[in-house]
């Protein structure tokens, strides 16, 4: 298990270090600098102080002396955000993204399991159908849309969810709720497509004409194999949602670290859009290996595999 666990975090530093590159290229590559994007051009000798004391003349030194600052958390000023440094961003929008994450990911669980179950359960009924429905609509339509339609319903017709805003217990079921109708949609169907497989498997069929309930043959046997995509999926769902949506952020004005990021591609903010690219490619590939490992406990032939 250490040696399993050794080499997946070998392979996530690899990642997160190949992300990174591929970021500052495309970072490079894109015409412009911060200094541009503000309203009032900054006197030239202003300019070519702050691009002398970031190394902004020279790409490569630039990326070095940036990783190396990465290492130690220090990334340092943001030109997007005047005296605000990109720690503090991180540090004040990570928390919002992570928890409207957390919540919409429990409830993608709570809201897609039971509907893949009970339509593999009654494939070819109109349970089956309408399960097939719910997939259909919660992959099919787009968070802008879901989450317009909710903050109609529930904040200016029937008024009981503000509309908009952060700092309350109020603010979190609207943002939560969108955020996890996709994922809850992709939940429902990589169970319902596991539950149907499993149903037909031998040793299901030997546990039913053993006479067991068709509740513990449903929820304890077939479950724990049908459940295994579903967990394959969740790493990288968990940090999809927890390191934010850009989408739901807006439309309910939410200060998560989505909107900080798109701002700073907008504005050519390097450091700002690379340290947010490297806390969401960390998180990914954190939420992943710790995906891997609980699989390994789940599933024996991959323990024994793991060593």
């Amino acid at each position: 298990m250490i040696r399993f666990a050794t080499g997946r975090l070998l392979g996530g530093a690899i990642t997160i270090f190949s992300v990174y590159t591929l970021t500052f290229l495309m970072v490079i590559a894109i015409p412009g600098n911060p200094f541009q994007q503000s309203q009032h051009s900054l006197p030239a000798e202003v300019e070519q102080a702050l691009r002398a004391r970031y190394n902004m003349d020279n790409n490569w030194l630039y990326f070095w002396d940036f990783l190396g600052d990465a290492v130690t958390l220090d990334f340092g000023p943001s030109f997007t955000y005047n005296d605000w440094t990109c720690n503090q961003i991180i540090a004040d929008a990570l928390p919002v993204s992570m928890l409207i994450g957390f919540l919409a990911i429990i409830l993608a669980v709570l809201i897609g399991v039971p509907i893949g179950v009970y339509g593999a359960v009654k494939r070819g009924s109109w349970v089956d159908s309408a399960s097939l429905g719910v997939i259909l609509l919660g992959i099919s339509i787009p968070p802008f849309v879901t989450g317009s339609i909710l903050l109609l319903l529930f904040g200016v017709t029937m008024k009981v969810l503000p509309i908009g805003g952060w700092g309350t217990v109020a603010h979190l079921p609207l943002p939560a709720l969108t955020l996890s109708l996709p994922f809850a949609a992709y939940i429902a169907r990589l169970m319902r497509v596991g539950m149907l497989d499993d149903l037909q498997n031998d040793f299901i069929r030997t546990a039913i004409a053993k006479g067991v309930s068709s509740h513990l043959v449903i929820w304890k046997h077939a479950f724990k194999v049908a459940f295994l995509p579903v967990l394959s999926f969740l790493g990288p769902a968990c940090a999809q949602a927890m390191t934010g949506s850009f989408v739901v952020e807006k439309v309910f004005g939410v200060p998560g670290l989505g909107q900080h990021f798109v701002n700073a591609a907008l504005n050519r903010d390097a450091g700002l859009v690379l340290s947010t690219v490297l806390a969401f490619s960390t998180l990914l590939v954190l939420f992943n290996i710790a995906i891997d490992l609980l699989y390994t406990k789940l599933d024996p032939r991959i323990s024994g595999a793991a060593g």
